[in-house]
Formats: C-alpha cells, structure tokens, sequence
C-alpha cells in the first residue's frame, strides 16, 4: 500500500514557518497584505477566497476581499487593480477565477503589476519563472507540488517524470521546474488526447496528473513504486455527504495506491498546498518590496 504524502501536514508545518516570518516583518514595521477580486456570486468562488482571506488573517497578515458586481465593466475592474497597484499596503493582488464571460481574463491578469502578482500568472512572472530568477512569483499549484517533493524527499534527479495535462496554470510551469538545474528531472508532457496515453504513464518515476477527468489513470496505467500527484478536483453526487458531493482526483485513488509508493489523496493532497504557496508568494512580495524600498519601483 502507497504512503500517502499528506498535503494538510505540510501546509501545518509551512505555515508555522512562515508565521514566525510574519511577525518579523511586522515587527519591522510590514504588514504582508493580499487583496483578492471576487466577481459576481459564485458560490464555489465565494467559498475558496474565503478561505484565502482567513488563512492570511491566520498568519498574521492583511487580508481583503473587494467584492465587484457580476456585471462589471472591464475599464471599472481595471480601476480596482490599479488602485491596488498604487496601494504600497497592498503586496499581493489576485483576481479570483473564472471571471465572467464578457471580462477579457488574460487582460485583467496582466493588469496586475508582476511585482504584485502572487498567482504568477502575468507573462513577466511566467518569463522569470522559466528562467529559473528567483525574483519570479511561480504559479501556486506547481510551486506546491515541488516543495510537496522536496519536503517528501523524493528523487528527482535523472527520474522520469510524466505530466498529463497541458495548462498554464499548472502543468506547463510545473515542466519547467522539474527540468530545472536541482530537480533534473526528464520531463514528459502529455493531455487527454495524447494517443496511447498509457505507454508514456507506465514509463514515470513520478506521474503528475491534472485533467479533471475523474478515473483517468487507472492501476493497468502504472509501474510499481510510481510516486503519484493527483492535482484532479472532480465532484461525485454523494448523498452520505451533507453536501450531497464528494471529491476525487483524475486518479482511480483504491486501485493505484496497491502499486504505487507513495500517493496524494484528493482532497488533503495538492489542494491545501496551493493555497499555502499563495501565502509564501504574498510573503515574498512583501520581502521584496522590503528589499525595494516603499517606492514601488518596478524589477
């Protein structure tokens, strides 16, 4: 049976770490603050900053949510940004997604000034991030998967590692930095559509999968002692759950863990890991910022 790498662990320990950061910043006279953009009324939305602003709240640093009406206009939206973006109280900014359908959501991410961009989602920080600067904000998901790999010692060097998804937000980031000098990894990348997805699966020394298709990688899909990361969130109608729901990943859980060595379960995996990365992205601005002076001079 797999050992299960528990992401709610991790994020407890990092975030003790980082709260001693906190008090010292702010005994320095720094408050790390984050400002999050909800717009519209979406619960699932509502729910996840929710629990952003508290997790800040938690650690000691500032914490807002600006609420903006579902109908409202791109050049009003770009307002609010750049009234964060001048706000030298303010060190991370996040647009919380999807935004609705009538806002231009690349435009609105790269309104964001890349110093402030605690996502890692403007093109500057995606730049930076694939050239290994340290300065670069890296995409919160994929950050959390290597510090979960690191702090798991877990051999990257010269292992083969499989990715099966293709997204900017998670998968491609994640390439770059398991290929990177200190992971050397070799690195694969495939998606849903990559034809005979199992002969390259049952090649990985880690298999990392993020579709969003529940039961994608089945056991027949894996080699023993495969180290299994299961980004996958897919909701299940469960009526035991007071939600009527529960989540499982794109990864067939019962069935692999008997060939794998170790695993992620979903949820307690990836998903606390994310937004504990979003914390030391907002601490790290702060810290640069710090290092820059109040000016906010941008890189």
């Amino acid at each position: 049976m797999a050992r299960i790498i528990d992401g709610t662990e991790i994020s407890r320990v990092m975030r003790e770490q980082m709260a001693q950061e906190v008090a010292a910043l702010k005994a320095a006279g720094i408050t790390p603050g984050l400002s999050v953009v909800l717009v519209g009324n979406n619960p699932a939305s509502q729910a996840y900053v929710s629990s952003k602003t508290k997790a800040c709240e938690a650690l000691g640093m500032r914490g807002q949510t600006l609420n903006l009406p579902e109908n409202v206009s791109t050049q009003e939206l770009f307002a609010v940004i750049d009234r964060l973006n001048a706000d030298s109280s303010v060190h991370g900014i996040l647009v919380q997604l999807p935004l609705p359908a009538h806002l231009p959501y690349k435009a609105v991410l790269e309104h964001i000034h890349p110093d402030k961009d605690v996502d890692g989602f403007h093109p500057l920080n995606a730049g930076l991030a694939f050239v290994g600067d340290p300065r670069a904000f890296v995409p919160c998901t994929p950050a959390g998967i290597m510090e979960m790999i690191r702090r798991e010692n877990i051999p990257t060097r010269g292992k083969h590692a499989v990715i099966v998804g293709r997204s900017l937000i998670v998968s491609k980031p994640l390439a770059s930095l398991l290929m990177a000098p200190g992971p050397d990894a070799t690195v694969t990348l495939t998606h849903r559509h990559t034809q005979d997805l199992a002969s390259f699966t049952r090649q990985a020394d880690i298999l990392i999968v993020a579709v969003g298709k529940q039961n994608l990688i089945t056991a027949d899909m894996v080699k023993p002692g495969v180290v299994v990361i299961d980004v996958g969130q897919n909701r299940v109608p469960d009526d035991s759950s007071p939600r009527g729901y529960r989540m499982v990943g794109d990864v067939d859980y019962a069935a692999v863990s008997e060939k794998a060595e170790a695993i992620t379960p979903v949820p307690g995996g990836v998903g606390p890991m994310t937004i504990t990365m979003l914390l030391a992205n907002t601490l790290q601005a702060a810290r640069q910022m710090q290092a820059r002076g109040t000016s906010g001079n941008p890189r």
